[in-house]
């Protein structure tokens, strides 16, 4: 068999096994719809892929995704070098994330987070952060759901050993979910 058959067949059983977080997801959609929808912002942050993703997902928000619509208040946390480079020197890179949730966020707001592992200290520091600022949040997450598993109002666990599959797996939810919010806001 070859590697790329090999690894379709991986990430097609990741992808069907995503079918047991129907009612997680629809949760996070509502989250998110009303968020939006009451004025308030999306924060969303990853490191690395992650990070990638995080921007891609907040972009769907801030610029569109299908229709032409208004745009919505989706920030990724990662995008401000000068800032996570700031908070990095001086509290230590573990914070870069939660400092911001404190600076941003606020009751009513929502806060996405992306890892594969489950297990990045910055991630989970914006968790606990957002929980204590009374921030709702949804947890992408891979493998068993690391550390960060128990932390999140709504968690998206994808159940993969491979990160290439997480990642991929978590995108596809994420585009799932645009999917999902998209008609909510046509109106908004």
């Amino acid at each position: 068999m070859s590697h790329l058959r090999d690894a379709i067949d991986a990430a097609t059983a990741t992808l069907q096994s995503l079918s047991e977080l129907e009612s997680p997801l629809a949760r996070a959609a509502e989250m998110i719809s009303r968020c939006l929808t009451n004025g308030n912002t999306l924060l969303v942050c990853g490191n690395g892929g992650s990070a990638a993703d995080a921007a891609d997902f907040s972009t769907e928000f801030t610029c569109r995704f299908v229709a032409d619509r208004r745009p919505f208040p989706a920030i990724n946390l990662a995008d401000a070098a000068s800032l996570t480079s700031a908070i990095g020197n001086d509290y230590g890179f573990e914070e870069i994330f939660a400092r911001q949730v404190l600076a941003f966020g606020k009751k009513g707001d929502v806060l996405a987070v992306f890892t594969t592992s489950g297990n990045s200290r910055n991630v989970i520091r914006a968790l606990e952060t957002a929980r204590e600022r009374g921030v709702e949040t949804i947890a992408f997450l891979g493998k068993d759901g690391g550390k960060a598993r128990g932390l999140a109002t709504v968690e998206l666990i994808v159940r993969s050993a491979t990160t290439a599959r997480i990642q991929e797996a978590q995108k596809f939810l994420a585009h799932v979910l645009c999917e999902m919010i998209e008609p909510t806001l046509a109106d908004a």
